[in-house]
């Protein structure tokens, strides 16, 4: 099975793989890999994985909504877009896709410096970094990515350099349930692909608003499992973007992709 038709059972669910994995990393300690759950030089990368992911990945700027990010994605002209995904050596590159919400998310926070100048932004279940870049670009005080997916940290600092950016601190461990950050801004594209996740991330995100005062916006081109998940009902739609032509088609037809703000009403309740 091509790399493209696995992209399409991706879209069509096959996300639960990774949702379980979110789920069962919860909280204590930090998940490490090579004894290290921070990356923040690229020093830090081992060669042959990078090696790997350079000859196998294409740095590309176009068919997404921000021309302006240079990132190493899997395109139509790499070997695995025809290859069985099961050679692939380190499990499903969710990364390597720049997926819709995240770019709204980018856009928007280009387009909208003043929404992370100054401020400490937490770019959750971050995939290949686009989003964290825009806010380094866009001039953030502190920016941390978390994606529990070790090879996508990997990517992450890769992407930094394209971009001519030092590498931001980038966490692997599932942050998901453990206790509120102090995070100005926490963003987030795409994760609401799974019930029992969105549960969590309702929960979760509810809760850093409530002790942290934090802001939360959210990007998701209009997926049934967000659409009919209860938080739709606490969400205040800030801006929504046309997608380009190549990811309509590389996603199952989307048209467009929103910004939404999470406002709970109920967020100085006790959760």
């Amino acid at each position: 099975m091509a790399l493209r038709s696995w992209k399409r059972l991706l879209l069509l669910g096959r996300q639960s793989t990774f949702a379980k994995a979110w789920r069962s990393r919860r909280g204590g300690p930090a998940l490490r890999w090579k004894r290290c759950c921070h990356w923040g030089i690229s020093k830090s990368l081992d060669p042959e994985v990078r090696a790997f992911l350079e000859e196998n990945t294409e740095v590309t700027s176009s068919g997404n909504l921000t021309p302006e990010i240079r990132l190493r994605l899997l395109t139509p002209r790499c070997r695995f877009w025809k290859e069985k995904p099961d050679l692939w050596p380190y499990g499903d590159p969710f990364w390597a896709i720049y997926w819709p919400g995240g770019q709204a998310l980018s856009r928007y926070i280009l387009d909208n410096p003043r929404v992370v100048k100054g401020r400490s932004v937490l770019d959750l279940g971050s995939g290949c970094g686009a989003t964290a870049i825009a806010a380094v670009m866009s001039g953030a005080s502190q920016v941390l990515a978390n994606d529990i997916d070790p090879i996508a940290g990997m990517a992450m600092i890769l992407n930094c350099e394209l971009n001519h950016l030092n590498p931001f601190p980038i966490t692997i461990k599932n942050i998901i349930n453990s206790e509120a950050g102090n995070w100005d801004l926490i963003v987030l594209g795409d994760m609401f692909y799974d019930e029992q996740l969105a549960d969590g991330l309702h929960h979760w995100l509810r809760k850093c608003i409530r002790i942290q005062q934090t802001e939360v916006l959210i990007g998701d081109p209009g997926r049934h499992q967000f659409l009919s998940h209860s938080i739709h009902s606490q969400l205040h739609k800030v801006i929504e973007y046309s997608l380009p032509e190549y990811t309509r088609q590389e996603n199952n037809g989307l048209t467009s992709s929103i910004v939404w703000s999470y406002q709970p009403s109920n967020s100085l309740e006790s959760c």
